[in-house]
């Protein structure tokens, strides 16, 4: 708890503001302030701290850019027809622009084309979305994250050893919604397994012995945890691929007692995943940059409205942190954002 105390009181120094401008070289661009511009930000879900940090800087941008921001998000990034209805909605409402965190990647794509027909550029953060018409994306390279995982992770157990991952919603599950649309998934899920177990594949004596996937219910990771730890009782390593896996994951580790026998590598930098590494039970965990996500999505969106050029592509990066540099300045501004 004195790590934590004392990155706390950083934070109060104001380094957060300054994971923006030091993460990206963000030299003046001219966006007319003058005009108030409405635009919509949907994402996978309404509650955990990497959504609401992405909420936090993009109302930093609005701010800066005289933005009408208007957040919506579905309870659970399961429920997909509620994001597509979402969309339709900011369609319907003339919005400026949208930034889309998509929950599908084909799942969102014909909406998103429905968009740009009429005439609204839309931006997407933090998952792609299969649309040829998304004006730029900003986000993490999740198969560079899942490479990341799997090099600590195998690492950690020297080269040998089974290994379970738990992951969120797939882009290979192809299976059917409630309303008869075909759900592929998210892509930066399917992204970051991709690239864990392409690393994973060098390492004969590494063996992925089971892949379970989670929604956005801690409680559903925390019992999947549990199944794979009794379907594999030679389990050496766990990788989680986002928060809410991470959170249920760590929680049964600690409360099982197996802190010296699994190995884990979380994904993401919430309080109780901090906490988690401090006390030994996680070893790494892969963070994001979702401050600047949410901060550089509404700068994006302003310059589209205005008809200037952006970048196809934006990558925030990701980066694995532990004990030994979780103290670095650069490190304590990604992984203590303002978060209320």
């Amino acid at each position: 708890m004195k790590i934590i105390r004392l990155l706390l009181t950083l934070l109060m120094c104001g380094l957060v503001w300054l994971t923006v401008t030091s993460c990206f070289n963000t030299s003046p661009v001219y966006i007319n302030t003058k005009n108030t511009r409405n635009i919509h930000m949907i994402v996978k879900m309404n509650k955990g701290d990497y959504w609401n940090t992405v909420k936090l800087g993009a109302e930093a941008a609005a701010k800066e850019f005289n933005v009408n921001l208007t957040f919506k998000a579905p309870d659970s990034e399961s429920m997909i027809d509620e994001q597509v209805a979402m969309v339709e909605d900011s369609i319907s409402q003339h919005a400026d622009a949208i930034i889309l965190a998509a929950s599908s990647y084909m799942g969102l794509a014909q909406v998103v084309d429905q968009a740009a027909y009429s005439k609204i550029p839309v931006i997407s953060v933090d998952a792609e979305v299969g649309s040829a018409k998304v004006r730029s994306y900003v986000g993490s390279n999740g198969y560079e994250a899942g490479q990341k995982s799997a090099e600590r992770l195998i690492t950690l157990l020297n080269g040998t050893g089974e290994i379970g991952i738990l992951n969120f919603t797939s882009a290979s599950l192809n299976g059917e919604h409630e309303s008869g649309s075909i759900d592929y998934g998210a892509r930066d899920a399917d992204e970051r397994e991709k690239g864990f177990l392409n690393y994973a594949a060098r390492y004969p004596n590494i063996h992925v012995v089971q892949i379970s996937y989670t929604t956005s219910s801690t409680a559903e990771a925390e019992d999947l945890t549990r199944q794979m730890l009794k379907n594999h009782p030679g389990l050496r390593g766990i990788a989680t691929l986002n928060e809410t896996a991470s959170q249920g994951a760590g929680k049964v580790i600690q409360s099982m007692g197996l802190d010296n026998i699994i190995r884990m590598v979380a994904f993401d930098s919430s309080p109780s995943m901090l906490e988690l590494l401090q006390n030994g039970t996680v070893q790494a965990t892969v963070i994001q940059n979702p401050f600047s996500n949410g901060y550089l999505a509404v700068k994006y969106a302003v310059e589209a409205v205005q008809g200037m050029d952006v970048p196809e592509r934006v990558d925030t990066g990701t980066k694995l942190i532990d004990l030994d540099n979780m103290l670095y300045p650069e490190n304590q501004k990604l992984l203590f954002p303002f978060v209320k």
